[in-house]
């Protein structure tokens, strides 16, 4: 039986499905979310449902997707973890316009800011969002968030879009309590860092945790666990929640909806049990070179 909660950096308790609110912004992750009184009963009801870690960024808009958590839930129940992340920059509707800074000026400004928006003196994990900042060097960028947590702004830190070679850097420089990356059931470009992150101890959360269109065979994966999702009476993306729970018990996966209703069945797959040969049979789909 898999547990139903982790910790984050020692100290953070959060159910093993949080919700991540990227969804909750315009068309393309640009601008405001068009129904704001529906983000906001959604991110209610994530958290009447019993969500404790929620996701965000600060390029979510930009902004708009902090203020929206903000006006949906703050004050903020005790036991909600937020993350959110700096370092990505959009200039435009186009994801053209989507640039890397690692400028520490700009690091320290998007990490007040976000504190700001978010109304919280300190931030629980904030995640560099991107490794690929090339105006200043990686680990210049990582010691400006230790620095950050430090003097209290900052809890834990995390690190997204980043190398198994940046993911061990980062490491010696501070402790590093989450690392983001593409692993779903179908595409697991992130086996590596999934692999040190269990080593250490650290959290991983998935992207695209419920997609089962990616990877080079989607009808090879689809054909397996169809049939495993009738044998349960759920639905296909609930048993590719359900294994990744399985899959390592450092998982913290983070499906997005705009619907309360698929909320519900993304948390229900965290009650599912399913066998070692479902569990080996959903794991043999892909490679985890």
């Amino acid at each position: 039986m898999t547990s139903n909660v982790l910790t984050i950096g020692g100290d953070l308790r959060v159910g093993r499905i949080g919700f991540g609110a990227m969804q909750l912004t315009g068309k393309q992750v640009w601008g405001e979310y068009p129904d704001r009184d529906g983000g906001i009963a959604v991110l209610r009801a994530a958290v009447d449902a019993g969500v404790t870690f929620l996701d965000t960024a600060d390029v979510y808009g930009p902004h708009t997707n902090e203020v929206l958590i903000h006006d949906a839930l703050h004050p903020y129940p005790d036991d909600l973890v937020i993350a959110t992340k700096g370092g990505f920059v959009r200039g435009g509707f186009d994801y053209a316009t989507l640039g890397a800074v690692g400028n520490p000026h700009y690091l320290r400004q998007s990490a007040h800011l976000s504190a700001r928006r978010l109304g919280v003196d300190t931030i629980d994990l904030y995640y560099l969002h991107s490794g690929r900042a090339t105006d200043a060097p990686f680990e210049d960028q990582v010691a400006t968030l230790a620095a950050l947590r430090e003097e209290g702004l900052i809890r834990h830190i995390g690190l997204s879009n980043v190398t198994l070679e940046q993911f061990r850097a980062a490491q010696e420089i501070v402790e590093i309590a989450a690392v983001t990356a593409h692993f779903n059931a179908g595409a697991r470009t992130g086996a590596d860092l999934l692999r040190a992150a269990e080593e250490r101890g650290v959290v991983f959360s998935p992207w695209h945790p419920v997609t089962l269109t990616e990877g080079p065979a989607p009808d090879t994966v689809m054909a397996e666990i169809e049939p495993i999702a009738a044998r349960h009476g759920v639905t296909a993306r609930q048993i590719a929640l359900a294994w990744l729970l399985h899959r390592s018990p450092v998982m913290l996966p983070i499906p997005g909806t705009t619907s309360v209703v698929h909320l519900k069945d993304n948390l229900a797959a965290a009650e599912i049990e399913l066998s070692g040969a479902d569990v080996a049979a959903i794991t043999g789909l892909a490679t985890e070179a």
